[in-house]
């Protein structure tokens, strides 16, 4: 009897570690596929790189939010807390952008002058939008016939840039300061026309168009600043009559502020 149950005791050991091997490779099988898998977005970027799928292969007006939801994983109940609309979701995605331009390094900027800080911060944030090029690309297409689009967008494009201008070292306060804002996003927004169309890797014609923009943006903020000079007595004139006039409060809104993508 001993000498059948020592063949019984060895055999028991190697299956147990035959299957001890199996569940060491099961777990670095599973290990190397998390390692391969990308790591999962959050919900609201989730959200904006779903569209920007679909965007890349479908017309802009195609688009339900219910597909949006679909793409990114999300319930609509989930997708509604986020974003008022679809194109919320799109604004959404100017965030995600200003994020990666001003994470970026950009010391060594600050002995330069101010147009080609600016102009180096422009340029990174077309890189950060290359991605998208082609999502971009159909959306633009498709909102150039749309005013009220456009208009809205031009709001959600104010906020941005006003970070870009800051990080560039420019002021953007006081009457010459919107005027500024303004200016710089109606010359991202021809630059950006040709950017789209540019295939180039190098992007010489889109390099050459911002620095037009730029030197005409100079120009033009340099005939405002004298303009501004010559109508300073006008402007304390009018100002110490505005100062006598009995003034009332108005009522504040109530709510949230709005989110002014979503009317895109």
């Amino acid at each position: 009897m001993t000498e059948t149950r020592a063949p019984s005791k060895r055999t028991r050991k190697v299956a147990g570690a035959v299957q001890d091997d199996t569940n060491q490779a099961d777990t670095a099988q599973d290990a190397a596929a998390q390692a391969e898998s990308p790591p999962k977005l959050p919900p609201r970027e989730a959200a904006v790189e779903a569209l920007m799928r679909l965007a890349a292969e479908q017309p802009w007006n195609d688009i339900e939010i219910g597909d949006i939801a679909r793409e990114a994983g999300l319930t609509l109940a989930e997708l509604r807390d986020l974003f008022p609309s679809k194109g919320a979701v799109l604004g959404g995605l100017t965030r995600i952008i200003d994020r990666k331009v001003l994470e970026g390094d950009i010391s060594g900027l600050e002995e330069e002058p101010t147009r080609e800080r600016l102009f180096d911060v422009l340029m990174r944030r077309l890189d950060a939008m290359t991605p998208y090029k082609p999502a971009l690309r159909r959306i633009a297409y498709a909102l150039r016939g749309e005013p009220l689009s456009m208009l809205a967008l031009n709001s959600v494009m104010l906020n941005s840039h006003r970070y870009m201008l800051a990080a560039a070292g420019i002021d953007t306060e006081g009457p010459l300061g919107q005027l500024k804002l303004q200016g710089v996003v109606i010359a991202f927004a021809r630059v950006t026309q040709v950017w789209l169309e540019d295939d180039d890797p190098a992007l010489a014609r889109t390099m050459a168009k911002l620095d037009k923009e730029i030197r005409n943006g100079e120009r033009l903020m340099e005939r405002a600043e004298d303009a501004r000079r010559l109508t300073a007595p006008l402007r304390a004139l009018g100002r110490s009559l505005l100062d006598r006039r009995p003034r009332t409060r108005r009522p504040t809104p109530d709510g949230d502020e709005t989110d002014p993508a979503a009317a895109i």
